[in-house]
């Protein structure tokens, strides 16, 4: 088959990656220096799986910014585009979801469409009144950022917002580069705004777990416990689980940000407290920190790693970020290491390249995960990093 894949972020790269062994994958997107980071084999984006698979095997992937090249004689069409959170309308950025859409129908009017971007509960059933199309299915991913070709290989589930002989079709696609080892995967065919809570309520749930540890270790912090041996205590416990329970700054990046304000938006006419809790204890959380990290020094504050975790490369509202705007509105000097980055300057920030330099122009290093790389430096490290894990 013919398959095109629209954006190539980690959630499009890593499924277009593993379905061009198999298939014809185009892959459509805007960005020149990732299409032809792509074409030269070149993985744009931090993961080690799709690095190993552009290194090590035959794919049959193509990436272009031509529309009609992509689209047409197509089999399938998966929209994996960004939806930002839009903080002035109070709602999901859905623009390039619906411009895509209107695309694919212009050069391609009959192939199915598949969304994978997130989307709002309810907004593929908008598309089909709008477009006039029953075949636009949403089905959500749930990758996690830097193992986004593994997660697609061992999926917790797949889950289809359909019950057609497309959606069908699709899913044995999804099945078709997955783990055939593996033989307890979940296969749920459901109603597209079923699909869609699915993915938001997932996200918000996980953001859930990482903002009442996040609240323990504040508990932990102000009255001299050990946060490590508390958690411990409490995960052994096989109904909480010892997972998604190490201490950080706050959730941030991709997805869970803008997924929890995307369902509190979705609850604006059901009675609820719960999911605005979740997003002000985030709030909460950076407000935290910052106060610590102020009474620690009046002094130069490094910023060790604007990245969410090890082994990623986004910065895209990672916690850290918001730490930083907090003490520098009280004035106090930031320096930055980040070598993700090219700028000199991040927000007005000097970006040091040169970790030795770092490190001896810091008075305190803040790290929202801890690495080995500040070993030495030890006693001027702040970091809520207890078990250093992501």
């Amino acid at each position: 088959m013919k398959i095109t894949i629209v954006g190539t972020g980690y959630v499009g790269l890593g499924l277009g990656t593993l379905l061009s062994q198999f298939h014809e994958v185009v892959a459509l997107d805007i960005d020149e220096k990732k299409i032809n980071y792509i074409n030269k084999k070149i993985s744009p984006i931090e993961d080690s799986g799709i690095i190993h698979y552009f290194k090590n095997k035959s794919l049959n992937l193509l990436a272009t910014k031509d529309k009609k090249l992509a689209y047409q004689d197509s089999n399938f069409i998966i929209i994996c585009t960004p939806t930002n959170y839009d903080v002035e309308t109070n709602e999901f950025d859905t623009s390039t979801v619906s411009s895509s859409i209107e695309d694919a129908i212009k050069f391609n009017p009959n192939c199915p469409i598949i969304i994978k971007s997130t989307i709002p509960v309810g907004f593929t059933y908008k598309l089909r009144s709008f477009f006039k199309k029953d075949n636009i299915i949403f089905s959500p991913e749930f990758l996690r950022e830097g193992s986004a070709l593994e997660d697609n290989i061992k999926p917790s589930r797949i889950i289809v917002g359909d019950t057609s002989q497309d959606a069908k079709n699709f899913s044995e696609l999804l099945i078709e580069i997955t783990d055939h080892q593996l033989n307890n995967i979940q296969l749920l065919f459901m109603k597209p705004s079923e699909a869609e809570a699915v993915k938001l309520f997932s996200n918000t749930y996980l953001a859930m777990r990482i903002a009442y540890f996040n609240e323990l270790d504040s508990y932990c912090e102000i009255n001299n416990l050990d946060t490590s041996k508390v958690i411990s205590g409490i995960s052994s416990d096989d109904r909480i689980g010892n997972y998604y329970n190490n201490p950080s700054f706050g959730y941030g990046g991709y997805c869970l940000p803008k997924d929890t304000q995307q369902l509190l938006k979705n609850y604006e006419k059901v009675p609820s407290k719960l999911i605005q809790a979740i997003v002000d204890a985030n709030t909460t959380r950076k407000d935290f920190i910052a106060s610590q990290i102020l009474k620690k020094t009046n002094g130069t504050v490094g910023i060790y790693r604007l990245v969410m975790k090890e082994g990623s490369d986004n910065i895209r509202e990672s916690a850290v970020q918001g730490v930083m705007k907090r003490i520098k509105s009280k004035g106090i000097k930031i320096i930055v290491y980040e070598p993700r980055i090219q700028d000199e300057v991040f927000f007005g920030s000097e970006v040091f390249k040169d970790l030795d330099k770092f490190k001896s122009n810091s008075d305190l290093i803040v790290a929202n995960r801890y690495s080995k790389e500040l070993e030495d430096v030890l006693s001027k490290v702040y970091s809520r990093d207890i078990f250093e894990i992501n």
